[in-house]
């Protein structure tokens, strides 16, 4: 009887274990999972992504990260946003007017503005 128990102790110890690792296992698959549709929404937040290499995606990413004012960043955004029109003409592609996901579809040329009244398409931008 004693063998009996300690067999089954052991048995069930070593499924517990298993399940363990299982549930390790999949948090790690999950994780994995995660980072990919992180990196594609960064890729895709990027406007005309699909048209710049992973190289020119990161070194745009670097820019940006590294531009002091929101100011820089929006003439920058604004010059990436012209090439990026270029490059897709070049090819015979259309984007669209504005980056998809950008809030209240803000205006990126410099010296208009973040906050409410600061250039969107309905007050003069000139679009």
């Amino acid at each position: 009887m004693k063998i009996k128990n300690l067999t089954l102790s052991i048995l069930a110890g070593s499924i517990i274990l298993v399940a363990g690792q299982t549930q390790a296992q999949d948090k790690t698959q999950d994780k994995t999972k995660d980072q990919t549709q992180d990196q594609t929404r960064a890729r895709d937040q990027i406007y005309g992504s699909q048209l710049m290499t992973q190289q020119e995606r990161i070194e745009h990413r670097n820019n940006l990260q590294n531009m002091k004012t929101q100011q820089e960043r929006d003439a920058y955004q604004f010059e990436h946003h012209k090439r990026m029109q270029e490059r897709a003409k070049e090819k015979g592609i259309t984007l669209p007017d504005e980056p998809m996901g950008r809030p209240g579809g803000r205006d990126m040329r410099p010296g208009s503005g973040m906050g409410p009244g600061g250039g969107g398409m309905g007050q003069g931008s000139g679009r």
